[in-house]
């Protein structure tokens, strides 16, 4: 004796019901575009919550009495020279290193472009081999190991001091003693962001072993 299709039960209302496992409640399927989606979504995230770290840690002025062997100015932006000098005329430092000056770039020229005599560049060395601040850290190296220096000033804008550390801290001989002086330069939060984001791709760098 065959047997009826089974009818699904009709509501009081006459509306037939959903069969059983076919409710609004089924779970559905992420695809590969919502997976994707999510993970870039906790990318922005996570970038987004070590900005506000980056931004709210920034490095303040060192004291200006406090004493290293020398002081390294890394050029690229607006009084940084003037704070290096201020540095050596207040007996901080006994000498400075000014890197990445551009290779036709006299003292003269320096001291002009700077808004100071030349003759208060009578302690500085000038260093041409530098491009970014990788080859900052590599000339920066060079130069403490060559004249023995057991402690140095890095005088940098707040939002490049973290990076330059990280570079300085691969090449630097062992036991030297580094002391982060920002600038008191207003920083912008366009130039923060772009430096928070090198920090972060030289640092997975770094991590992953890569050394240029």
């Amino acid at each position: 004796m065959s047997r009826r299709p089974a009818q699904r039960r009709l509501g009081a209302s006459g509306e037939r019901r959903p069969a059983a496992g076919r409710g609004r409640g089924a779970p559905q399927r992420i695809g590969l575009a919502g997976w994707l989606g999510r993970i870039v979504a906790l990318l922005v995230l996570a970038w987004v919550g070590g900005f506000l770290w980056f931004s709210l840690t920034l490095r303040d002025p060192a004291p200006l009495g406090e004493r290293t062997d020398a002081v390294v100015v890394l050029t690229g932006g607006a009084g940084r020279l003037s704070r290096g000098l201020a540095v050596i005329e207040a007996g901080s430092a006994r000498r400075m290193l000014v890197s990445g000056v551009g290779r036709q770039t006299t003292r003269k020229q320096l001291a002009a472009a700077a808004g100071v005599d030349v003759g208060r560049l009578r302690r500085t060395d000038l260093g041409y081999e530098a491009v970014d601040t990788r080859s900052n850290a590599e000339e920066t190296a060079r130069w403490v190991q060559r004249n023995r220096f057991g402690s140095i000033r890095l005088v940098t804008s707040a939002g490049h001091m973290r990076r330059a550390r990280l570079e300085l801290a691969r090449v630097l001989p062992a036991g030297v003693r580094v002391v982060p002086d920002s600038v008191s330069v207003e920083p912008q939060a366009p130039t923060i962001a772009t430096e928070y984001t090198k920090y972060l791709v030289r640092r997975l760098a770094l991590a992953t072993g890569a050394t240029t």
